[in-house]
């Protein structure tokens, strides 16, 4: 499929990147000549220097033959009047990334649906949810739901005291009779891998396991995960991503205190807090934030646009007693520096923004779509057609495609994590770790792309 991505910022290229490793026919238009010359030296797609809002330049870009549009620049205008073209050369899927709520908020009066746009995307909008998922469960570093909530797939790092530190895949899978759950991957020095009987698990892993929801609890304590849960949460910044997080803290009764050093800013938050308490100070400073208790934070979340602030002020709750500390940052040098200093987790607003547009990208058969580790593999879940080739057969006997691993099922209201015996019959619904070169095998083998 021919796919034009307007845009080679971080999203655009991160989405080129990945629709370029399915096999996709890409098309990076993009005006800057330095950000278009590190496309062309390190992706295999056509780069066109150029307007994206200008029919000559779209054409050039094949249009005519375009499947899927999206226009990711760091210009909300320029990315509507792009996909508002694309719409006029009939186009069949579009996606633009804006950032003013003039568009995705309540009551927007120039919506999606309105413009003629299959998605828009706000990116503070998918950093929020992605925060709130993971502070949502204790210790974890990745989080997504599947099958209405009943399956989750949970990435949690490995500690040199963990339990399982040191165990071989075989050893831990003894367990699964007392704790049903696939280790689905590990991710170990940068690289992430499916992992056989024979590997270990060692200290520094991270580990992605696919489970039930209703055997959460008894994984945590397997893994020596602390089954605590999220009562108190600090948010530093009080701006859109921060005051969402807020909100759904406060709607789930949680103690939330809110640190915004704008004062103006902050009386308005003070009256649309619920329960909120609202502190004017910067997010820096160690005696109020001692003053209000941060040292028995359960979490805290750094949201202010500062990347270096929110660094800091993550390690210093930790240093003061906070339990777990996420921050947004969105320097790619940052995404990879951040988890080795002790922060538990990072969010980038541009990988948030590339996830959710890879997630809109899965078709068909393919239910539900979650990015992981950078967007260095994905979830997917997936209903098995009724032309399956290898339906009704023991999962052991089916050439499933390298560099996948079926993590859990769903067979009427029933989630259950399957066996080498286990079938996959017409109508089930399964979760699929796949690795980036895997995804496409793993959509044309049930037949779903």
């Amino acid at each position: 499929m021919r796919v034009i991505v307007v845009g080679a910022g971080e999203v655009g290229f991160h989405t080129a990147e990945r629709l370029a490793l399915e096999g996709h026919d890409v098309v990076v238009v993009e005006h800057s000549r330095q950000a278009l010359r590190s496309v062309e030296e390190r992706l295999n797609v056509m780069a066109l220097e150029g307007n994206g809002a200008e029919a000559r330049v779209l054409e050039e870009a094949g249009i005519g033959e375009c499947g899927l549009f999206i226009a990711v620049t760091d210009v909300d205008e320029v990315n509507l009047v792009a996909c508002l073209l694309a719409k006029e050369y009939g186009v069949p899927v579009k996606i633009a990334r804006v950032r003013s709520v003039a568009y995705t908020g309540r009551g927007a009066v120039l919506n999606a649906e309105k413009l003629g746009i299959e998605l828009l995307i706000n990116p503070l909008e998918a950093v929020a949810q992605d925060l709130i998922n993971i502070a949502s469960h204790a210790a974890a570093v990745e989080v997504a739901e599947f099958a209405g909530g009943r399956i989750l797939f949970v990435g949690y790092p490995i500690t040199p005291d963990s339990p399982v530190a040191g165990l071989t895949l075989a050893e831990i899978g003894e367990l699964r009779t007392m704790y049903p759950f696939v280790v689905a991957a590990i991710t170990r020095h940068g690289r992430t891998l499916i992992p056989r009987g024979d590997d270990r698990v060692e200290p520094d892993d991270h580990v992605f396991l696919v489970m039930r929801q209703k055997d959460l609890a008894a994984v945590r304590y397997m893994f020596g995960l602390e089954k605590r849960q999220t009562r108190r949460i600090f948010v530093f910044g009080g701006g859109s991503v921060g005051q969402r997080v807020a909100e759904h803290f406060e709607h789930k009764r949680a103690e939330v205190t809110l640190v915004e050093p704008d004062r103006d800013r902050c009386e308005e938050l003070a009256r649309r807090a619920n329960r909120a308490t609202v502190i004017n100070a910067d997010i820096t400073e160690v005696d109020v934030l001692l003053s209000e208790g941060i040292g028995k934070a359960d979490v805290v979340v750094a949201t202010t646009p500062n990347e270096e602030k929110n660094i800091l002020a993550s390690l210093l709750a930790k240093r003061h007693g906070a339990r777990r500390a996420l921050c947004v940052v969105d320097r790619p040098a940052y995404v990879g520096l951040v988890p080795s200093l002790g922060i538990d987790a990072c969010i980038s607003p541009r990988l948030s923004t590339a996830s959710a547009i890879l997630k809109y990208v899965r078709r068909g058969g393919v239910l539900n779509v979650a990015t992981v580790e950078e967007n260095q593999a994905e979830v997917l879940e997936l209903r098995i057609p009724e032309a399956f080739a290898w339906a009704r057969r023991p999962l052991r006997e089916i050439p499933f495609p390298d560099g996948a691993i079926v993590g859990a099922a769903l067979r009427g209201d029933r989630a259950f994590i399957p066996t080498g015996d286990t079938t996959l019959d017409p109508g089930d619904r399964i979760v699929v770790f796949a690795l980036p070169e895997a995804v496409v095998a793993v959509e044309d083998f049930f037949g779903t792309s």
